[in-house]
């Protein structure tokens, strides 16, 4: 079948209608391009959670692969050098310190769960005495609706205890298989990287641009740990700057909950919210303007991180300008979601490296354009 379009003319030279001609090979891959397209957007859906986690693994591989090529250098006699050693050893550090800090923190933080339990019928009491602090607040801000809507959800779900607890456990179960997924995928990228790296480039690149992969390669590997390095320290600035909130307020185990803040902080998007709702509902325990006053204040430093502090020091530790870093998380964020958002930098920093690369090569460079990118 042929779908012809051109230009007919009558014979006084004047245009009468156009036509288009279309072979069916080109109809048919036309068609064959559009089903591989859709395919793919299918499938990447369906393994999105699966990236998801691979893209996880691969950040925390970066995070440890410091650590791990270090003892690998220090290990002695035959055993120097083996990623295998090195990545165990690691490994057993980290478990002992999440075991510990675990260990120091469930038994309290237990024991105040249960007292916030036995407490709960009080505190709705007191909110509807309008002789109390808490009830007059709550009238004073019309908060009665809220309150008894609140009252009413958390009796219904004590009533249908058993299926939130089975609800709970399988959540709980889901979250476990992908917390040791992610554990023994980040252990075999530690262990196999390097011969996986080797392996890649020597069937895939030719002889002659070795050279050039080789720096092509290294500045990627800089943007991308530069990246987790950023990532580590806004997790520590975190820490520190929601810490005098805990102690002003009187909350328990401080310390602890700074531990929190750090390790929620090294979890891209998703991290802060989880540290703010496990920090106000410790505060919570103690009373209800500390829990008030711990989510007004983490809230605050979230807002000053993802528009000042986090594109600033991206920007110093990937090589890009503040403005870049901040159009990277937007677009990734919106385009993406929450896998959008884990890569955006990453991807940036990267296309970023190729785009100079190939400007470099093409001598259409600005001659200072790479010491003014060093400033940031």
């Amino acid at each position: 079948m042929l779908f012809h379009l051109g230009h007919r003319y009558d014979d006084d030279k004047k245009l009468s209608h156009v036509e288009v001609t279309v072979s069916n090979d080109t109809l048919i891959r036309t068609i064959f391009i559009i089903l591989v397209t859709l395919g793919l957007v299918w499938s990447f859906l369906q393994i999105q959670s699966a990236l998801e986690l691979l893209l996880f693994a691969f950040f925390l591989c970066l995070v440890l692969n410091g650590p791990v090529s270090w003892f690998a250098k220090k290990l002695p006699g035959k055993a120097k050098g083996s990623r295998l050693l090195a990545t165990s050893l690691t490994y057993l550090i980290v478990i002992v310190f999440l075991g510990g800090f675990f260990t120091y923190i469930t038994p309290p933080f237990v024991h105040q769960t249960e007292k916030f339990i036995a407490a709960a019928p009080h505190l709705v009491k007191e909110t509807q005495n309008q002789h109390t602090a808490l009830g007059r607040f709550v009238r004073k801000h019309h908060l009665q609706n809220q309150v008894n809507n609140l009252s009413n959800q958390i009796s219904n779900q004590l009533k249908n205890i058993w299926g939130v607890a089975f609800s709970s456990l399988i959540r709980i179960a889901k979250d476990m298989f992908s917390m040791i997924a992610v554990l023994a995928l980040t252990f075999m990228m530690l262990v196999e990287g390097p011969r996986w790296q080797v392996g890649l480039r020597k069937i895939f690149v030719q002889r002659k641009n070795d050279d050039l992969v080789t720096r092509i390669s290294h500045e990627m590997y800089s943007v991308i740990r530069g990246y987790v390095n950023g990532q580590v320290l806004l997790a520590l600035i975190a820490a520190v700057l929601v810490a005098p909130s805990l102690f002003i307020m009187g909350v328990s185990y401080p310390v602890a909950l700074m531990v929190v803040v750090f390790i929620s902080g090294l979890i891209p998007l998703l991290g802060h919210t989880i540290g703010a709702v496990i920090l106000t509902s410790v505060a919570l325990f103690h009373s209800v303007g500390a829990a008030i006053v711990v989510l007004i204040w983490y809230v605050i430093y979230i807002n000053l991180e993802n528009y000042v502090l986090a594109p600033k020091i991206q920007a110093n530790t990937t090589k890009m300008s503040p403005l870049l870093v901040l159009i990277a998380i937007v677009v990734g964020i919106n385009f993406g979601g929450l896998l959008g958002g884990l890569i955006a930098i990453p991807v940036a920093g990267v296309i970023r490296v190729i785009v100079v690369e190939f400007l470099e090569q093409q001598k259409r460079l600005p001659k200072d354009y790479l010491s003014q990118s060093e400033d940031y």
